[in-house]
C-alpha cells in the first residue's frame, strides 16, 4: 500500500469545503501518499470555484464536475473511477466528521488484520451525543436490517467513513445515484468471493443541522430500505 485517495462528494458546501480540504492535506496517513478527489455534483454555489482554486495550489488535488446533478452516489462513482490509490476512503465535504481519525482507519488495513475498514458513530459513547435522536435510531435499524441480511455484524452501515482497497472496489458496480450508496456498496462487498474482512473502529461525529446545510432526509431511509433488500436478496 502506497497511496491513498481520498474521495470528496460535494454538492452547495462552500462554507466548509476549502476547511475540509484543509484538514484533510494535513491529515497523517501513516506514511502513504495523499491523493484528493473533488466531484462537485453540480454545486449552485462556489464550491466548484473554491475547488478549482484549492486544485490549483495543490498538485495532490484533481477536480470533476457533473453538469446536472446526481446524486452523492453518482459522484462517487466517478470519483472512484477517477482515484489512482491503492486504498480509497470517503470524506463529505461539510465538517461532520474528522479526518484526523484517518490513521486509526488505516491501522487494521495495514497491520493486514482487515480487508474494508468501517469508520462508526456509535462505538464511541460520547459520538453517538451529537446524533439527533430520530437520526440515531433510524441509522440503528438500518444497521441492524442490513447485517440481518448481509450476514455482518456492523454497528455503523451508513457511515460515511468507508475505507476501501481499490482493487475491491474495482470489482463492485455501483448503480444508486443518491445514499443508497450505503447499503449497496456494503451488500456488494459483503457478497465478494472470497469475502473480505471487515473492522469498524470509533470516530468522532459532529451531526450538523438541515439549517447548516444537511441534505439527507426521510425519503432517503425509506430508499436505504429498499436498496437494503435489494442488494442482498436479488443476486
Amino acid at each position: 500500500m502506497q497511496k491513498l485517495s481520498v474521495v470528496i462528494p460535494c454538492y452547495n458546501e462552500e462554507a466548509t469545503l476549502a476547511a475540509v480540504v484543509a484538514q484533510v492535506g494535513t491529515a497523517s496517513t501513516a506514511g502513504l501518499t495523499l491523493e484528493i478527489v473533488i466531484v462537485d455534483d453540480c454545486s449552485a454555489d462556489r464550491s466548484l470555484a473554491i475547488a478549482q482554486q484549492l486544485a490549483s495550489n495543490d498538485p495532490r488535488i484533481q477536480v470533476f464536475h457533473h453538469a446536472v446533478n446526481q446524486g452523492k452516489g453518482a459522484a462517487l462513482r466517478t470519483g472512484f473511477a477517477s482515484a489512482t490509490g491503492d486504498l480509497i476512503i470517503v470524506q463529505d465535504a461539510d465538517l461532520e466528521y474528522d479526518p484526523a481519525d484517518y490513521e486509526k482507519l488505516l491501522a487494521p488495513i495495514l497491520a493486514g488484520d482487515a480487508d474494508v475498514v468501517y469508520g462508526s458513530r456509535f462505538l464511541d459513547v460520547g459520538a453517538t451525543e451529537a446524533h439527533y435522536l430520530i437520526h440515531g435510531l433510524a441509522n440503528r435499524f438500518l444497521t441492524g436490517l442490513s447485517n440481518l441480511l448481509s450476514g455482518l455484524k456492523l454497528t455503523d452501515m451508513e457511515t460515511c467513513y468507508k475505507l476501501i482497497p481499490k482493487k475491491l472496489l474495482d470489482q463492485v458496480t455501483i448503480t444508486e445515484n443518491r445514499f443508497g450508496i450505503e447499503p449497496e456498496i456494503t451488500a456488494k462487498l459483503a457478497r465478494l468471493t472470497p469475502p473480505p474482512r471487515f473492522h469498524e473502529v470509533a470516530v468522532s461525529y459532529n451531526n450538523r443541522s438541515y439549517e447548516e446545510g444537511k441534505k439527507i432526509g426521510w425519503k432517503d431511509g425509506v430508499s436505504a430500505i429498499r436498496c437494503i433488500l435489494k442488494f442482498n436478496l436479488l443476486r
